[in-house]
């Protein structure tokens, strides 16, 4: 070591000697020492202050200077430790110094014993001095928080152990409330809307484990006047006096923009009812259509109140448009962040939905039809039920025609109304027929073309878990490529092969595209779903497991999926294929799991490694407190039986904060991330592949629509 790494002491004595065996002796036993003679007290207390030393050594000749040592350390350096050296010990002495506030006492005469006195008080002043230093660091931190949580503009407030402890000037003039002794100490949940608190809690427990990205939750607040206000949280992780916090904040700039975007959106929509008018509702969806759908397809959704006419006569016309406002709201609070929704002719009204499958948006429907024919509609003191229809149309993802669409979804509550209303009606399939054995022999050449030229490609989208499990987890979708190199999703093409039994090559295609990508880069698990047809194969198990063993492939890194709907109605041919794919040690999962009969019972009959909760529960989940309970309940019966859980379509923060608070333990969707491509590198993976398609569409057996 360098003698600028040198330990500074001082060393108070009548005479040098004392000072010079000290300076030695530590040195001897690894001590960097630099020793600096004082022979007075007088010159102690500028020594101190200039030398900054780490140990205090009085040799003492005299009990009568030592408390005048004592008292100047004591005023200028009251946390350097004190030694006092005597030519003697005695225990009268040995107290007597710790009562001056000595830290012990020393005697030449044994050396080691200096040495090892020494060696533990430079190293406990050490360890206090960067303590203290820590300490002054926080105090310091402390008050630069203080100040900006004084001078932010931001609405600032933080939660500890579910109680709200501090909040700044914004916040309290956010919530218009006076001084801040109103609402510090309080729960915070009293703050926020009852329809918020599980997202909230979901939310707060997550950020508390570190597992909260920055991801904006939806809320609503109490204000001080009784009203509430929407606001997009921000939520950090912190500390306060040494324990952990949810720091929640609203930035200015996200305020400025609400409002910008408030402002701007006001005179489009109807005040009483926050619906679009017609004519923006139209080119809103218009727009919509234009782009290409992330994933699922879209649905355009009629709803008209039945007998509408009547209770517009009983209530009067003003009364009237108070009903058409409430029915609104009972719609708007189940609408989803990328839904849109505004009044379309009347009393109608007119949504566009995004959603994975068509049972996805007639679920929908009929969660709101139940929903309004179950609420008390409160009209002028006068209190009655009322129901309506909705029409469910399919917009199509190529060639988005709207007009087509609406008249269709229009066709199909008129067909409703017909039959006594309060019911859900979607698209006549007779009167399409022909247009769909049209769509049919086009698509046939398509995917026949696309088998034998390998114009397939997966696409994986990450399935995350919420435990914080290192497993790396993907769901295997498929995509149709077009001669042109454009992109075909499956809503477009999957019916027509199902319709004409080309669904089976595909599903063989992606079981071997999906094999061939797991052997190369070794993934947790690849989620692979069959269709119907494959899913009651029985040679479907023992030909997977040939391939995987061709490939030398473990076979718990693919996992086949077949959907609730298929286990129910084929429960014999569903346990065969179970059984199968578990002896060949794959796993085996349900999806769209929780909308069907007797979801428990499958649970209890099937040997599964996973379900995955069905995206249409996730519609309206913050809100919906039954719609949790639900949820909940299908969550702990899979726990209970050793099952995980993965939550479909997860689209918002809300939902997966409030999917955090039930214990779900997977999540998949948009919010986590988009499919992306899989990159199948070798060219022999094509020429295998095309080779393999080529063979079993020659060897079809079954005519498909010519």
């Amino acid at each position: 070591m360098s003698e600028s790494a040198a330990v500074p002491l001082v060393v108070i004595s009548s005479v040098r000697d004392p000072v010079e065996a000290l300076n030695s002796l530590l040195r001897r036993n690894g001590i960097l020492a630099h020793c600096t003679w004082i022979p007075a007290v007088a010159d102690l207390p500028d020594a101190l202050t200039q030398l900054n030393p780490q140990l205090l050594i009085c040799v003492s000749t005299s009990d009568a200077e030592l408390p005048l040592v004592a008292k100047v350390r004591e005023s200028t350096a009251p946390d350097l430790p004190l030694l006092i050296i005597r030519p003697e010990l005695s225990e009268e002495a040995m107290v007597a110094d710790l009562a001056l506030g000595a830290r012990d006492t020393l005697t030449m005469s044994s050396p080691a014993r200096v040495h090892a006195v020494c060696a533990r008080e430079l190293k406990a002043f050490r360890i206090e001095r960067a303590l203290n230093e820590t300490l002054q660091s926080a105090q310091e931190y402390r008050k630069q928080l203080e100040t900006v949580l004084t001078r932010s503009h931001d609405a600032i407030a933080q939660v500890q152990e579910g109680i709200l402890v501090e909040v700044n000037r914004s916040w309290l003039d956010l919530i218009g409330a006076a001084e801040a002794d109103a609402v510090v100490g309080q729960p915070i949940m009293d703050f926020f809307e009852a329809a918020n608190h599980a997202a909230l809690k979901g939310a707060l427990a997550a950020c508390l484990q570190g597992r909260w990205k920055d991801h904006s939750l939806r809320a609503d607040v109490h204000t001080a006047d009784g009203g509430t206000l929407a606001l997009e949280l921000v939520l950090t992780l912190g500390e306060r006096d040494g324990e952990a916090c949810v720091r929640m904040m609203v930035p200015t700039q996200k305020r400025s923009e609400a409002i910008g975007k408030d402002l701007a959106e006001a005179i489009r929509r109807n005040p009483r009812s926050g619906l679009l008018y017609r004519q923006p509702l139209l080119e809103a969806i218009q727009k919509r259509i234009a782009t290409p759908v992330q994933g699922g397809s879209r649905y355009l959704l009629y709803v008209r109140p039945d007998k509408f006419a009547k209770l517009e006569r009983d209530l009067g016309v003003l009364r009237g448009e108070e009903f058409v406002a409430a029915l609104a709201a009972l719609l708007r609070a189940q609408l989803g962040p990328t839904d849109i929704a505004g009044h379309f002719s009347g009393a109608g009204l007119m949504v566009l939905l995004e959603r994975g499958t068509a049972r996805d948006a007639e679920l929908w429907a009929e969660r709101l039809l139940e929903k309004v024919a179950n609420f008390d509609f409160d009209i002028a003191g006068r209190k009655f039920r009322s129901s309506v229809c909705i029409g469910v149309a399919s917009v199509p993802n190529s060639e988005g025609r709207l007009e087509a669409t609406i008249s269709d979804a229009l066709d199909a509550v008129r067909r409703g109304r017909e039959r006594g209303g309060n019911q859900v009606c979607t698209v006549a399939r007779a009167d399409t027929d022909a247009r769909v054995q049209s769509y049919d022999a086009v698509w046939i050449k398509h995917i026949r073309a696309a088998l034998s030229e390998n114009r397939f490609r997966l696409v994986q989208q990450p399935i995350a878990s919420l435990a914080g499990g290192a497993e790396t987890m993907f769901d295997m979708l498929v995509r149709m490529i077009d001669p042109q190199g454009k992109e075909i999703l499956p809503s477009e093409f999957m019916p027509a092969a199902e319709r004409n039994n080309l669904i089976a090559h595909i599903d063989r295609w992606v079981i071997m595209a999906a094999a061939r990508f797991a052997a190369r880069t070794k993934p947790g698990c690849l989620f692979v779903r069959l269709s119907r047809h494959s899913a009651t194969d029985a040679t479907l198990p023992p030909w997977v497991a040939a391939q995987l063993k061709n490939l030398a492939l473990e076979p718990r890194h693919l996992c086949i999926e077949i959907t609730e709907e298929i286990a129910m109605h084929h429960p014999a041919e569903t346990q065969k294929l179970a059984r199968g794919l578990k002896e060949a040690g794959m796993r085996f999962a349900l999806e769209h799991f929780g909308t069907g009969i007797d979801p428990l019972g499958l649970l209890a009959n099937l040997p599964l490694d996973f379900v995955k909760i069905d995206g249409s529960l996730m519609q309206g989940l913050p809100d919906d407190a039954l719609l949790q309970s639900k949820v909940s309940a299908l969550i702990d019966a899979a726990r209970e039986r050793g099952i995980e859980t993965i939550a479909e379509r997860v689209e918002d923060a809300n939902t997966m904060a409030v999917l955090w608070q039930l214990g779900v333990q997977h999540l998949q969707g948009f919010l986590i991330q988009a499919p992306e491509e899989v990159v199948m590198s070798t060219p022999e993976t094509s020429a295998t592949q095309q080779q393999q398609v080529l063979q079993v569409l020659n060897t079809s057996t079954r005519s498909t629509l010519r």
